[in-house]
């Protein structure tokens, strides 16, 4: 059975990068991992001033009201380095709490779809045939923890 998620309040809402849980990357806590991401789109650019500004608004989605800011020009090279961003804020977040580690594993090989009716890069999009990007680092997250807690 195919596990979707979208919505913080709703099943599997720990999935969402808008989920409250705090993360520690580049020296820095992050309210959320979509506080990170966000952030990421800026370091080394003119606007890299946005990166604090971003870490320190007081919800998600105010960082990501920050980070899509079309006046500000994100890292030339953002769209290939995304995933990997991504990927590093998950992987993170479901190593640093337990809690949703464990609701991940308990997932087991099932294929977990973020649910966004408004994104086809990270979620299925309005027709269900989007690229399922979240979805897809949340699997391999889910199958590098399992490879670490064998050995």
């Amino acid at each position: 059975m195919t596990i979707f998620f979208y919505k913080v309040q709703d099943p599997y809402g720990c999935f969402s990068n808008f989920s409250l849980h705090r993360i520690d990357l580049q020296g820095h806590t992050w309210p959320t991992s979509e506080h990170y991401y966000q952030a990421q789109k800026y370091q080394g650019t003119s606007h890299q001033g946005l990166c604090d500004q971003i870490r320190q608004a007081p919800t998600p989605e105010a960082a990501a009201a920050l980070g899509r800011n079309p006046d500000y020009n994100v890292q030339p090279d953002w769209d290939v380095i995304k995933p990997k961003v991504m990927y590093a804020a998950v992987r993170t977040k479901f190593l640093a709490h337990p809690t949703i580690q464990a609701e991940l594993l308990a997932t087991g090989d099932e294929l977990i779809v973020e649910n966004s009716p408004f994104d086809a890069y990270w979620g299925c999009g309005a027709d269900g045939n989007g690229r399922n990007q979240l979805g897809k680092i949340l699997m391999q997250v889910r199958q590098d923890i399992r490879q670490l807690l064998q050995h």
